[in-house]
C-alpha cells in the first residue's frame, strides 16, 4: 500500500497557540510591553493530522471550532495543507480551543488550555461523521475531547473493522473496558503512570506498565519513552525500540509527530518492527526545529533521513 491509498481520519481538537515571549511577566493590575508573539495552530488532534498528511497519507478532520475569529481561520488551515475539513463544525455562542502560553527567556512556560468548542463535539458530531469515517484505515482519538465522545467513536471503529489508534493525552482516569477494542493504545511515561496509577521511569516500569493495560484488554501497547525511543508490547511479547539521536531544540509536539506517522506508516503495510523505527526518526526530527506543526517534516525530507539512518538500523 502506498501513502496516497491511505487514508485517515483524526477525531479530535483543534486550538489556536498564541504564543508570548518576555522577560518578566506583569503583576496585577500592571500593564508592560512583551518582547515577542508568535500565533501558531495547534491541539493534538490537529496536530496529529497535520503530521500525518505531510508523511503523504489522505487525511480528514473531525472537530469542533467556535464562531469567532479562529474558527474559520482554523478550518482555512487544515484546506490550505489539503486535509479533508466537511466535518469540521462550528459551534455558535462559544470560543474555539486557545492556548495563551507564555514563555521566559530560560524557556520556562506557562500554559492555560482553554478547550473551548473542542468540548462540544459529541458523538452525534461522530455519527454525522459515520459516511467518512467509514472509508478510513485508521482512526486516531486523543482526550482533548470529551471521554464519550473516545468511547463512541472507539465503538464505532470496532463496529466498522476500522484500526483505531488512542493516544490517551492528556492523561484521565478511563474505563479500560471501553478499550478493549483498541488497535493501538500509546501513551506517553507520564500518562501512562496516570492511568495506570504504576511508577514508569524505567524500562522495566514500562514493561510492568504495559503488561497491566494488556491485561485489561487491549491488543497493543506502545508507550513513548522521548529520547529513549518507545516500547511494543502485545500478546506475543515486548520489544524495546531505540530512539534516533538529533540535536533537539524544541520537543513540543514530538508526541504528535509519532501518531501521525505511525498512522501513515502502519497504511503503508510496513512491519511493525519498521513503522515504530520510522515514527521515532520522524518524531526526533520535529525536535530539531521550533515549534509544533511548523516543526513537521515532509515526506521528502524524512525518506532522505531515513535512507541515512534507517540503513543503520
Amino acid at each position: 500500500m502506498t501513502a496516497s491509498q491511505s487514508f485517515i481520519v483524526v477525531v479530535g481538537s483543534a486550538n489556536v497557540d498564541l504564543t508570548t515571549f518576555n522577560d518578566v511577566f506583569p503583576r496585577p493590575g500592571e500593564t508592560i510591553f512583551g518582547k515577542t508573539f508568535d500565533l501558531g495552530f495547534g491541539g493534538k488532534g490537529a496536530n496529529q493530522a497535520v503530521a500525518a498528511r505531510l508523511c503523504g497519507a489522505n487525511v480528514a478532520m473531525v472537530a469542533k471550532v467556535g464562531n469567532d475569529l479562529f474558527g474559520p481561520a482554523t478550518i482555512k488551515n487544515f484546506e490550505t495543507l489539503g486535509i479533508n475539513a466537511t466535518c469540521v463544525s462550528m459551534a455558535e455562542g462559544v470560543s474555539s480551543g486557545v492556548a495563551p502560553i507564555f514563555v521566559e527567556p530560560g524557556g520556562q512556560n506557562r500554559i492555560i488550555v482553554v478547550k473551548g468548542a473542542n468540548d462540544l463535539l459529541t458523538p452525534k458530531d461522530v455519527d454525522s461523521a459515520a459516511p467518512l469515517l467509514r472509508k478510513a484505515n485508521s482512526i486516531i482519538l486523543q482526550f482533548e475531547i470529551p471521554l464519550n465522545t473516545v468511547y463512541h467513536t472507539v465503538a464505532f471503529a470496532k463496529a466498522n473493522a476500522i484500526r483505531c489508534i488512542v493516544n490517551p493525552a492528556p492523561a484521565l482516569a478511563v474505563d479500560f473496558e471501553q478499550f478493549r477494542a483498541v488497535d493501538y493504545f500509546i501513551p506517553n511515561e507520564s500518562e501512562a503512570e496516570t492511568i495506570t496509577g504504576m511508577p514508569v521511569h524505567t524500562a522495566g516500569d514500562a514493561k510492568k506498565c504495559a503488561q497491566f493495560l494488556l491485561g485489561k484488554g487491549m491488543r497493543r501497547v506502545i508507550i513513548t519513552r522521548g529520547d529513549r525511543g518507545c516500547l511494543l508490547a502485545d500478546q506475543d511479547g515486548m520489544e524495546l525500540i531505540p530512539a534516533f539521536q538529533v540535536q533537539s531544540v524544541d520537543t513540543t509536539g514530538a508526541g504528535d509527530a509519532f501518531i501521525g506517522s505511525l498512522a501513515v506508516f502502519l497504511g503503508e503495510g510496513c512491519p511493525e518492527k519498521e513503522v515504530l523505527q520510522r515514527a521515532n526518526l520522524y518524531a526526533a526530527l520535529s525536535t530539531t526545529k521550533v515549534g509544533t506543526q511548523k516543526s513537521f517534516c515532509s515526506r521528502a525530507e524524512f525518506e532522505k533521513e531515513w535512507q541515512t539512518r534507517g540503513t543503520r538500523l
